[in-house]
């Protein structure tokens, strides 16, 4: 059996993983859902790696699912930990040298927003709205849940240092696609995953927050890359 590594996106909260986590651990995995320092101002990519690094201490078998905001600091874990295999999962790609403050223009992930958002009938330039973004595929007893839990908290302390990487870890990587993905719109990934990682993405159905949304498909297709890799 594995030791799966579950590393949240924005908002750093492992209760985002809080319907994978059992699922995978009645499958005889040990699961390590981290919390990230995501309000502290002083913690940037690299104290988020850390924290990764503390949580998972002496296990081994590391399979990492990065989620989002965590493709910038799973990678720096590979460095320091031997990892088996990293997902990425509805993930930001990033390039040596770049922040993730940059990462958005750079890939030109405003335009493929707009685009998406134009194409389902919205306004172009319509404000942030957590239910467009990140809900509307969530279950609504789960939506609810999550409103109630308050607004995400995310310092912009981790947009602003370059990614310190020279080259992407040689490690075993796999990037999952959410294919309703309003945020990171599923045509925009296959082109950055193609540019920066040099190969295609698999895909499955679900929006950004892919674990509320579908969690037993999401763990079967873990299951899928640990028993392949």
């Amino acid at each position: 059996m594995s030791t799966y590594v579950l590393i949240p996106g924005a908002g750093g909260k492992a209760g985002y993983w809080r319907f994978v986590a059992p699922e995978l651990r009645d499958r005889g995995h040990d699961v390590v859902a981290v919390d990230l320092p995501a309000g502290d101002d002083s913690a940037g990519i690299e104290e988020y790696a850390d924290a990764v690094v503390a949580a998972i201490a002496d296990r081994r078998d590391l399979i990492l699912v990065a989620s989002s905001l965590a493709g910038f600091s799973a990678p720096l874990v590979c460095e320091r930990l031997d990892v088996d295999l990293l997902v990425l999962l509805a993930a930001m790609t990033p390039t040596p040298g770049e922040s993730a403050g940059e990462w958005w223009s750079a890939t030109g992930q405003d335009q493929a927003e707009r685009d998406l958002k134009q194409a389902l009938g919205y306004a172009r330039d319509a404000e942030l709205d957590p239910l467009y973004y990140f809900l509307h595929d969530v279950p609504v007893d789960v939506a609810v849940e999550l409103m109630s839990e308050g607004e995400i908290v995310q310092s912009g302390t981790p947009m602003i240092k370059p990614w310190p990487l020279t080259a992407w870890p040689d490690v075993p990587t796999r990037f999952l696609l959410a294919r309703d993905d309003r945020l990171f719109p599923a045509g925009f990934q296959r082109r950055i995953v193609k540019e920066r990682l040099g190969f295609t993405p698999d895909e499955m159905p679900g929006g950004h927050l892919v674990a509320l949304a579908r969690p037993l498909e999401l763990v079967e297709r873990l299951e899928a890359y640990r028993l392949s890799a």
